[in-house]
């Protein structure tokens, strides 16, 4: 596990120690944690949108995988 440093805004300094004092989160890794596994999940839920949406205008390829493979560039 690595540790980042960075500068945060006031207002989110003020959010990370509501957290912290209403019980919410044990720290403000905790809180950092936690944000970062929501934008992942969120980037995730996108990815599959789009890929619902490709579907839906008819934009995939159907059939074996080393064929399809073979014919891009």
């Amino acid at each position: 596990m690595s540790t980042i440093t960075t500068p945060i805004a006031k207002d989110l300094e003020d959010f990370i120690a509501a957290e912290i004092r209403e019980g919410k989160a044990e720290s403000k890794a905790h809180v950092v944690r936690s944000a970062l596994r929501l934008l992942q999940e969120e980037r995730a839920f996108e990815q599959i949108r789009e890929a619902e949406e490709d579907i839906r205008a008819g934009r995939v390829y159907k059939g074996d995988l080393r064929t399809l493979a073979s014919k891009l560039p």
